[in-house]
């Protein structure tokens, strides 16, 4: 018995309540309170009152001070004791759950017991070990929290979950006023919240990598902004330099709007990156939260911190917010390499603007007033029809003659002396001139050409002079396995831009150019052709085998 009732005995019961530690040289005193011989004599010396520092007694007589030896030997045979005891039997620290057994200094927690609602080191845990009346008890791992997990009602363990009321409650409330609710235990409840937990967690990070991306695409378009602003810049500083007399007022003009789009851009990359840094702030801290939830053995506060947590932050449009970075100025230099009778015309271009309506980032190039959105577009739509009279026998006509295709059969055409006997191409019957015309058709397959041409091109021919695009009497796109590129007079550019089977082709005859558009959502600018026409324009197209061409059927509605 001696043995076992010395487990129970705490270095913390001989404690000097002066130096807050372990007795050195114990001394009594008459009302039984015991401290450091050296503690007690400095307190006295100091003090004119003789009493006890513990109890406050008032001594009329100062005692005198002798050792206590037995005491002295119980406190050097606990030292040896809490020597060779295991390393886990430390004092509470901060953060740490404090034994509620332990007087005088507290020993760190290392189990709770949920039926005695209490916390207990390594020596007072040891009756729940030995002890049959406390072996069933539930130990948990040390929680300071143990009155939250007590029902305010009936003063019970929090051993269910009601999934009717969404609480936690205990076996005296299951049988009570939730007896005919649909109750789990506190183990099945966290499985399931534990799956909704991991999906919002993995929906968190998901959010988290796409805002880190765009993040960096934003830093990236920055980067480009600049680079591509001095570029253009450079380019037209060059180009105005020899016609220093007559564009001096259209260069400012010219490099002022750059720079204020610049400023522009630059001030919504800096605003979508400003969001961005919010959110990505937002989403880590949830992320860590989340995380800390995610690994807590306590069913109870998750349950109880569920439904706070897991409630994700508007998402925001920040992802869907572009800057663009690419500038151009070809056509300008274009029209500035030879031409100073148009400078008056320039010094009234602007560069393209954002439709504010819309998403998607403009192409920014320098460029005569227009049209720039669809809607615009569609405001010089002109109708279209293939010319029978001009199709190969390889190309098949349907749908009112709106759509061309390829085919390996001939058609039984007549012969004709506008028709292209050699190259698989169509005009249409209606000639453009003297105005504007905006028309779009629908491409299905992998090469085709998609231009316009005077009446004068060439039929009966298997030279370049009969190929739409191919001399100095047409100009066309050349759509071929998802890319770009244009053609005149023998003459060929690549364009880099998206994809889209859909093109939109503007002609401004009196302004002399030809624009071809990609169209989905928004209008993308692949190539603008700039030149004088002197004849009227006739669209038309070149098909590869077993590809088809829709002339599509708009009105100003359609946008």
């Amino acid at each position: 018995m001696m043995a076992e009732a010395q487990l129970f005995v705490s270095q913390d019961e001989f404690t000097c309540s002066i130096c807050q530690d372990t007795l050195t040289d114990p001394v009594s005193i008459p009302c039984g309170h015991n401290f450091c011989l050296k503690c007690l004599t400095n307190y006295w010396n100091q003090s004119q009152v003789c009493s006890c520092p513990h109890c406050r007694h008032v001594f009329m007589l100062r005692p005198e001070l002798k050792r206590n030896t037995l005491l002295n030997e119980v406190i050097k045979k606990l030292k040896k004791t809490a020597l060779s005891s295991p390393p886990s039997q430390n004092y509470a620290g901060p953060g740490d759950v404090e034994c509620d057994f332990c007087t005088g200094k507290n020993f760190r927690a290392v189990k709770s017991c949920l039926t005695c609602m209490a916390s207990y080191c390594q020596t007072h845990l040891q009756p729940h070990y030995e002890g049959d009346a406390l072996k069933h008890h539930k130990l948990v791992d040390p929680d300071r929290n143990l009155k939250e997990k007590l029902c305010v009602k009936h003063q019970k363990s929090l051993e269910m979950f009601c999934r009717n009321d969404k609480m936690c409650i205990c076996l005296m409330c299951a049988v009570t006023e939730h007896n005919s609710h649909e109750k789990v235990e506190l183990e099945t409840e966290r499985a399931e919240k534990q799956k909704q937990l991991e999906a919002t967690l993995s929906e968190v990070r998901r959010r988290l990598e796409k805002k880190e991306k765009k993040m960096k695409e934003m830093r990236r378009t920055i980067e480009q902004t600049k680079i591509s602003v001095e570029r253009v810049t450079e380019e037209q500083d060059k180009s105005f330099t020899d016609l220093i007399r007559c564009v001096e007022e259209a260069h400012k003009k010219l490099t002022e709007r750059i720079r204020e789009q610049e400023k522009r851009e630059m001030e919504k990359a800096e605003g979508v990156m400003e969001q961005l840094e919010k959110e990505i702030e937002e989403l880590k801290r949830t992320e860590a939260e989340l995380k800390e939830l995610s690994e807590t053995k306590d069913h109870l506060h998750f349950l109880q911190t569920f439904s706070s947590r897991c409630l994700l932050p508007s998402d925001g449009d920040s992802l869907n917010l572009t800057v663009t970075a690419d500038f151009s100025s070809e056509d300008l230099l274009k029209e500035l390499s030879g031409m100073e009778k148009h400078l008056e015309k320039i010094n009234q271009w602007n560069i393209l603007q954002l439709n504010p309506s819309c998403r998607e980032a403009p192409i920014f190039t320098l460029r005569p007033p227009g049209p720039q959105s669809r809607e615009e577009f569609l405001q010089y739509f002109c109708p279209l029809t293939l010319d029978i009279n001009t199709a190969h026998r390889h190309l098949h006509l349907s749908e009112g003659n709106k759509k061309v295709t390829c085919k390996d059969t001939k058609a039984k055409y007549p012969d004709h002396p506008d028709r292209f006997d050699h190259w698989c191409q169509v005009l249409c019957r209606e000639a453009l001139t003297g105005t504007r015309c905006y028309w779009e058709v629908e491409c299905s397959g992998d090469f085709m050409n998609i231009g316009a041409a005077y009446k004068g091109l060439s039929r009966k021919r298997v030279g370049r002079e009969c190929i739409l695009g191919y001399n100095d009497k047409s100009w066309c796109l050349l759509c071929s396995d998802s890319q770009y590129s244009v053609h005149h007079n023998n003459k060929r550019t690549v364009i880099s831009a998206p994809y889209s089977p859909r093109i939109g082709v503007y002609l401004d005859w009196p302004a002399g150019s030809l624009s071809f558009y990609s169209v989905s959502h928004t209008m993308t600018l692949l190539h603008r052709f700039n030149t004088s026409f002197t004849e009227p324009l006739y669209p038309g197209f070149w098909l590869n085998d077993y590809c088809s061409v829709t002339i599509s059927h708009l009105t100003p509605c359609d946008h």
